[in-house]
């Protein structure tokens, strides 16, 4: 069995938080691992905390914003050439803002849906042709409880989500005959700081690392098992009063 250590994959989103626990889990198992982020400056220092942990891959860093389509194109072009393939793609670029929707701006909308959903489907379409050149991978979209479990002020959020979970669902039908696996995982509250409404102590919440375990040992299932939905959340969260 081919285990993720010998593996090239990319990680959408991977300069910090889940997006770099996720490549640090990969690295320190001997894949070769590229992220990607919207600048240089944000990618750099993730890069070097990378390549210092590295155990025979290479890593890059790769810039594309997954809303343009010609930039998803581009980088995983770059990265087929470089590396000799793609085998796992790991879509974690998201981004949130959490208001009521009478408060929301369109602009903040349209972010949100084409980051989280059409960045997936820009990533998906462009590396499907490599998988399917590989004889098969894995997809894994990084979703959220959020898409099953709405909230009150995070409605383009949430809304972004479900149709994630729908998207993964659709596509792992079409490609799972061609050996291409495709999964999401719905982390609970997870100790980023990525929704900007943190207040008190965050030790109840879930680490990145926690996300990361959960992504590794997916890819290392046998080739006949698909583990395509995982839902994962924190053991004790407060108690509501």
């Amino acid at each position: 069995m081919q285990t993720s250590s010998t593996k090239v994959v990319v990680v959408t989103g991977g300069s910090r938080g889940i997006g770099l626990a996720v490549a640090r889990a990969f690295v320190t198992g001997g894949a070769s691992v590229v992220i990607t982020g919207t600048t240089e400056t944000s990618i750099a220092p993730a890069v070097r905390e990378l390549e210092s942990l590295a155990r025979g891959g290479t890593v890059m860093g790769q810039v594309a914003d997954v809303r343009s389509y010609e930039d998803v194109q581009r980088m995983v072009e770059t990265v087929a050439n470089r590396c000799g393939g793609i085998d796992v793609l790991v879509n974690n670029a998201g981004i949130g803002v959490f208001a009521p929707v009478a408060q929301m701006t369109p602009t903040q909308w349209h972010d949100i849906i084409e980051t989280n959903l059409t960045g997936v489907f820009h990533c998906c379409h462009a590396a499907l042709p490599y998988l399917r050149a590989r004889g098969g991978g894995w997809i894994i979209n990084m979703s959220s409880l959020s898409g099953t479990n709405p909230f009150a002020d995070g409605a383009a959020y949430c809304a972004s989500k479900a149709g994630l979970n729908a998207f993964s669902e659709a596509l792992m039908q079409e490609v799972r005959q061609e050996g291409i696996r495709v999964a999401y995982v719905m982390p609970g509250s997870v100790n980023t700081g990525f929704s900007g409404r943190s207040s008190g102590s965050q030790e109840w919440k879930l680490a990145p690392e926690d996300v990361a375990q959960v992504v590794v040992s997916m890819v290392d299932y046998p080739s006949r098992s698909l583990p395509s939905r995982v839902e994962i959340r924190p053991t004790r969260p407060p108690r509501k009063s």
